[in-house]
């Protein structure tokens, strides 16, 4: 019998390459969870130059650094589409609060506060360098404002086309969308013909149009209605950010998640995302009327110390607490007051207390407009019901997001989703509650935010894909951070490895910066 010669020598060849195959970093004996919503198996998952290059029983494997993830769930890295890291980046290149919440990409430029200029921003974090990937939206309010100030008008043509291109701009240069913030000014001037006019351009370049909504209570389905019509105009997947409803309207979450599906059925890509906190937070300033905010802090002050507009903003305060059904402002705590960091932590009906007025509304709205005349505060406001929460959250197009920026430890009283936000929803609604399962959890953090925003190397752990991954024991993975006490990191992440690098080593920071700029698909569509 004739011996192919030829045959042979390419299984020897084959079997030795497998033999000496080498990586940079081998993950053993891991329970996977690949990012699929699928069940987790045992396996192995082996990273060569920044990317998996292997899943599976990796025997012949050979590597420098080798992990054992035994009794560890091994996921992809989290990515947090809803994030506020603008004037962080800087104060803590680390991003150790991402950091250690399994975080390893962040999409920031929402609520429509971004930089105008996205290519010099991309430069910027080319440059610093942080630990996590950054992506960036183009936000509305900024893009207003660089063009017709804090006016409270419809643009005139010039000025909507001055706009237009300036959102065409941030889409070349790789922004992943478009954001609106639609209770915060200039934003909150705009009617919904602009906003469509501005999406349309961001869907030129199969962006996404993501929305903080007019309303998060009295309007609530009004404000949903119109980011669903903005994205049907302007024929661009919707993401509503920090999903939510409040007084009066607690209870009826299932009405609002109705709105979304019943787009979805229609054929139109709606999601949503969610931080899970029954505590929102944003600026002081949001509460008063948004007509008295235009036009500057001077303009600000002056209708502040007029007696008849005064009076007009108490009025129209007072008639917003009545239909809130509240009877006072001890909901709203004072996250950082900078002309007095002793009132942090305290809530606005402590501090008018403190500052000898009357329990009344009236008198508590008058504590508030005397901060902001000192300069305002960044809040934390306790106004969601925990049952819309979890309902909420059990959605299967809800997302989890933080709603924050990169945290200086020990600064101010901020809210704990800055530090909590994954182990939150993996130590408290998976484990303890059984809100959703950990595979669809991994799933609403990973593959989710990925499909949805277009990291098409991301989001789930396939051979090839980058190398984002975080390991974390489910047995007690938990969010430390409080109220109270916020500054905690998250507990449970003994590894996270960012673009192949090991970010976290054995539940410690090794200060590595491997993140890199995540361009959108209107970049790739231009170079």
């Amino acid at each position: 019998m004739k011996t192919n010669i030829p045959l042979l020598f390419f299984l020897f060849s084959s079997f030795f390459s497998i033999a000496q195959q080498q990586a940079d970093i081998l993950i053993k004996n891991g329970k996977i969870i690949d990012g699929s919503g699928n069940s987790w198996f045992y396996g192995d998952i082996a990273i060569s130059n920044g990317k998996i290059s292997a899943i599976g029983y990796l025997n012949n494997i050979k590597a420098n650094t080798i992990i054992d993830a035994k009794k560890q769930v091994v996921a992809p890295g989290f990515i947090d589409v809803h994030t506020h890291i603008e004037g962080d980046e800087k104060k803590t290149p680390t991003a150790d609060n991402f950091i250690y919440d399994g975080v390893t990409t962040v999409i920031t430029g929402n609520c429509g506060s971004s930089n105008v200029d996205i290519k010099k921003y991309f430069q910027f974090i080319d440059s610093l360098k942080l630990s996590i990937n950054v992506a960036s939206l183009i936000g509305h309010n900024d893009v207003r404002e660089a063009v017709m100030g804090t006016a409270n008008r419809i643009p005139t043509t010039i000025e909507l086309n001055k706009m237009e291109s300036l959102v065409a701009k941030a889409m070349q240069d790789g922004a992943m969308g478009f954001s609106t913030g639609l209770i915060y000014i200039p934003g909150t001037y705009a009617q919904t013909d602009e906003v469509v006019a501005l999406a349309k351009i961001a869907a030129k370049y199969h962006g996404t149009y993501t929305s903080h909504i007019r309303s998060e209570s009295q309007q609530v389905f009004a404000a949903i209605d119109e980011a669903i019509n903005v994205g049907k105009a302007a024929n661009m997947p919707v993401e509503i950010s920090h999903f939510k409803i409040g007084k009066p309207y607690w209870g009826q979450s299932s009405k609002t998640l109705a709105m979304v599906e019943q787009a979805r059925t229609e054929g139109f890509d709606v999601t949503i995302d969610q931080y899970p906190y029954t505590a929102s937070s944003t600026a002081l300033n949001s509460i008063i009327p948004s007509w008295a905010l235009e036009n500057g802090i001077d303009s600000i002050l002056y209708r502040l110390h007029d007696p008849v507009i005064h009076k007009k903003i108490v009025d129209e305060m007072i008639s917003d607490m009545e239909k809130r059904q509240r009877t006072d402002f001890s909901y709203a705590v004072v996250a950082n007051f900078n002309a007095d960091t002793n009132l942090n932590g305290k809530n606005i009906s402590e501090i008018n207390t403190l500052w000898g007025r009357k329990s009344s509304i009236p008198d508590e709205i008058e504590t508030i407009l005397q901060l902001i005349k000192k300069g305002g505060a960044s809040m934390v406001f306790h106004s969601m019901d925990e049952a819309d929460v979890e309902n909420i959250m059990k959605y299967p197009f809800t997302m989890i997001a933080s709603d924050s920026g990169i945290r200086e430890f020990g600064v101010g009283i901020p809210h704990p989703r800055g530090y909590g936000t994954n182990a939150q929803v993996l130590g408290k609604y998976v484990r303890e509650r059984n809100v959703i399962r950990l595979e669809d959890a991994i799933r609403r953090m990973t593959s989710l935010p990925a499909q949805k925003f277009g990291f098409k190397n991301r989001g789930l752990l396939r051979e090839g894909m980058a190398a984002d991954i975080v390991i974390f024991d489910p047995q007690t993975v938990n969010d430390e951070s409080t109220y109270e006490k916020p500054h905690a990191y998250s507990k449970g992440f003994q590894y996270v490895i960012v673009n192949g690098k090991i970010t976290v080593n054995n539940y410690k920071h090794t200060k590595v910066r491997n993140g890199m700029v995540l361009h959108g698909p209107g970049y790739i569509l231009n170079k």
